[in-house]
């Protein structure tokens, strides 16, 4: 254990006695958002990121260390453990490492150097290796054996070649040479296979590629990759491509890292077919299928981190508020499907109606929509943003316009995933006997009451926001996505009187069974009064209240701390900070002046330090504040409502829905979100587009190119570039002219990059078809 702490005190830059900490909290049950909130004393303020990253590592390092246990011991029964080799196994720091030292003592399937050992030729191929003075042939006939099937010289000399190639393979230092190598010099390609050239047009950047293998981004690597599974191209790995022959370079390394003379003496020639076929047979595969691999891993876990980022962004986007709201989901043939909740998210009314072709029930619409607003005293509609938004938009518009007095309020919402909410297990037990759609126009509504409190009840990577979400490993995006869930939830806190099953699942401490007795003891007891309460939910003992009381808030309670983020077992401070301040509870609770004034060491114990009550004044301060920002909506230009409509040079407002590597995509309501280039975002030079802006931003941007018939729309977000205006608008990119950090804002022509940013063009076309729609 003080191997692994100090090792990962290293890798977070923090003291080992925090690591420890933090170890021995987790061991026992806490959950990363409550030891970072409640535990900073102990873990020295490590954060919720470092906390992560700690239990991600903790995990790998003690697999990594049981591992290393069963090969010493299975190294060991064979009697061939060496000090040396103990040494280097007890040192090794990566599973590839300890993996390459095992190699040649993991129990396998017969090999051809197996059986030529078996034959009795192992002293042929030490001789020959050590001694390469020896002539091959003439040596290799003492060791001629009908009877083992070495008929002649060439049968002897083939099963030492096997010998020494599976020997070479299975050396661990010679692996970590060529792939350290490979990984500062090695490049990945990728051709064309023959007849795919139309099946893969949107990978024909690609059919004749070669990047640097280090530089390659997620994005690129997981379009490649696809592209090979899809049988469109080939990839290899070129270990040396300064020079044209890169299998002699290899070939020579082999022979310079055991000293073999390849050249002048007698057994040369035979040492030299051995080493090539070493490579080209043994080590060149493995290595080919291993950095391949590998750069699959990487691309997943840039991928997953950019979906994480995403998903973090939008479930943390700005709440409108507790506000009576209509839900709209829009569509045409099937009518537009009307849902009424109230401050609280509660369904008050559902109505389907026909405004757009083919029945085009326009002013009956506009009628019911009236009647509902009035009868329910609606203030806020959200309208989903698939297909016939824009047509209900100009619906809506027309009803605020007609009915200025009712004060109404209209916002485009992100439709991503509703549909999969309305299909659950629980939308079906929370609305039984109302029909799918309907119940994805309550969830439309909802979101824009509370976008995070409405997002948990559906899976994570549902709601599209992800980069070739559906190419990475499965297990480990779910994982990272619920601790994203987690750690928003928990950031936020949750109204313990209002939760939802799904929301209250995400609260630390608590899992579904958990959440779904709270509920129940919520419905047969009414609303909870004090925290305390929570101990007589079934089956939430002392552990799971620990983790879970202090992100649970009762707004209406009988203690006003309740209502804060200050953990009940902290209670005793606020008690005694008001005794020496001769107030009430719920006269210190914002009472800026007074708490402004306060020495937190004067507060402090031998169970609570500096940081605990540094945090608790600043809670009462602002008990319960909510860190999401303050809510805006993006108005969408009036007539631009499709593809068609857009025209190079058009400045319009959008939101940006997604953050790839590459760029960002804006949607301005034409149903087709459009792309802009990282080079486009902004006059600086940046090297990822969440410097500047993340998924739910509001921004400006520029129509540069539109091809609406491939759907591809490009943007910049430097509404200072000359746009070219006079001809036919054709897909391209901007160039990726950029200016210093202090250089002015100056106009760019636009023009046609054929570089990289070019990609970003197939890039795009996969991220639209990963996209998760309605």
């Amino acid at each position: 254990m003080s191997n692994i702490s100090a090792r990962l005190a290293t890798e977070l830059n923090a003291q080992q006695q925090q690591v420890v900490a933090a170890i021995k909290l987790l061991d026992e049950g806490a959950t990363v958002p409550f030891i970072a909130r409640y535990r900073k004393e102990a873990t020295g303020g490590l954060d919720d990121t470092q906390l992560r990253l700690l239990e991600q590592r903790l995990s790998y390092l003690r697999e990594l260390d049981e591992r290393r246990v069963f090969i010493l011991a299975t190294i060991k029964e064979q009697d061939k453990l060496t000090t040396e080799l103990a040494a280097d196994i007890n040192n090794a720091d990566s599973k590839t490492e300890l993996e390459d030292l095992y190699l040649p003592f993991k129990p396998k399937r017969r090999t051809k150097g197996q059986i030529a050992i078996e034959a009795g030729l192992e002293p042929l191929a030490n001789a020959l290796f050590n001694d390469p003075s020896l002539v091959p042939e003439k040596h290799a006939e003492q060791f001629i054996n009908n009877d083992a099937g070495i008929a002649d010289t060439k049968a002897a000399l083939d099963g030492a070649k096997f010998i020494l190639m599976e020997r070479f393979a299975e050396d661990a230092k010679l692996l970590a040479k060529f792939r350290h190598h490979i990984s500062q010099h090695g490049q990945i390609e990728s051709t064309l296979i023959a007849g795919q050239e139309q099946a893969g047009v949107k990978y024909r950047d690609y059919f004749e590629h070669q990047e640097t293998l280090k530089k390659v981004p997620s994005h690129r690597a997981l379009a490649m990759l696809r592209a090979r599974n899809e049988g469109i191209l080939q990839l290899t790995i070129n270990p040396e491509p300064s020079v044209e022959n890169p299998a002699q370079v290899c070939a020579q390394m082999i022979a310079d890292h055991y000293r073999l003379d390849i050249s002048t003496q007698a057994a040369s020639s035979w040492l030299l077919t051995v080493v090539q076929w070493a490579w080209k047979v043994k080590l060149g595969l493995h290595l080919e299928n291993e950095f391949l691999a590998a750069m699959r891993e990487k691309a997943e876990a840039g991928a997953i981190d950019v979906f994480a980022k995403n998903l973090q962004d939008l479930l943390m986007a700005a709440p409108a508020g507790a506000k009576i709201t209509l839900g709209l989901d829009p569509g045409l043939r099937t009518g537009c499907k009307i849902a009424v909740v109230d401050s609280t998210g509660k369904l008050l009314a559902t109505q389907t109606i026909f405004p757009h072709a083919p029945q085009n029930h326009w002013d009956k619409s506009l009628r019911t929509l009236e009647q509902l607003c009035r009868q329910y005293k609606v203030e806020l509609i959200a309208i989903g943003n698939g297909t016939a938004s824009r047509e209900s938009d100009k619906l809506v518009a027309e009803l605020i316009k007609a009915n200025s007095e009712l004060k109404l309020n209209k916002i485009m919402v992100s439709e991503a995933g509703a549909s999969v909410y309305s299909a659950s297990e629980f939308a079906a037990n929370e609305f039984p006997d109302l029909d799918v759609s309907l119940r994805g126009a309550v969830s439309i509504a909802r979101r824009l009451q509370d976008p995070l409190a409405e997002l948990v009840k559906i899976e994570p990577k549902s709601i599209g926001v992800g980069q070739y979400q559906h190419d990475v490993s499965q297990s480990q995006l779910g994982q990272t996505l619920t601790s994203v869930v987690e750690d928003c939830v928990n950031s936020v806190g949750v109204d313990l009187n209002m939760a939802s099953v799904p929301l209250l699942t995400r609260v630390s401490g608590l899992n579904k069974t958990l959440a779904q007795n709270i509920v129940n003891y919520r419905d047969l007891h009414g609303s909870f009064t004090k925290r305390a309460e929570l101990k007589k939910v079934e089956r939430l003992g002392p552990k799971a209240f620990e983790q879970a009381a202090g992100f649970l808030r009762i707004n209406n309670g009988t203690d006003p701390l309740d209502k804060s983020s200050v953990h009940p077992e902290a209670y005793p401070i606020v008690k005694r900070i008001c005794e020496k301040n001769s107030l009430e509870v719920s006269r210190l609770i914002g009472n800026s002046e007074l708490l402004n004034k306060l020495v937190a060491n004067d507060y402090t114990d031998e169970k609570f330090g500096l940081p605990t009550v540094t945090d608790i004044i600043k809670e009462l301060d602002k008990p319960g504040r909510d860190p999401r920002p303050e809510f805006k909506t993006a108005e969408f230009k009036a007539g631009v409502e499709t593809i068609n409509d857009l025209k190079p040079g058009m400045v319009l407002e959008g939101v940006v829905s997604n953050v790839a590597n590459f760029g960002a995509f804006v949607d301005v309501g034409v149903h087709q979100d459009g792309l802009v280039h990282i080079s486009a975002i902004t006059n600086k030079f940046i090297s990822d587009p969440r410097e500047v802006v993340k998924a739910g931003d509001i921004v400006k941007v520029k129509v540069v190119d539109v091809d609406a018939a491939r759907k591809r729309i490009s943007f910049t977000m430097r509404l200072d570039d000359d746009v070219d205006t006079s001809n036919t608008p054709q897909p391209s990119q901007i160039n990726k002219t950029r200016t210093s950090n202090n250089a002015q804002p100056k106009a760019t022509k636009v023009k046609r990059d054929h570089g990289n940013a070019a990609m970003g063009n197939a890039f795009a076309d996969a991220f639209a078809n990963a996209k998760v729609k309605k």
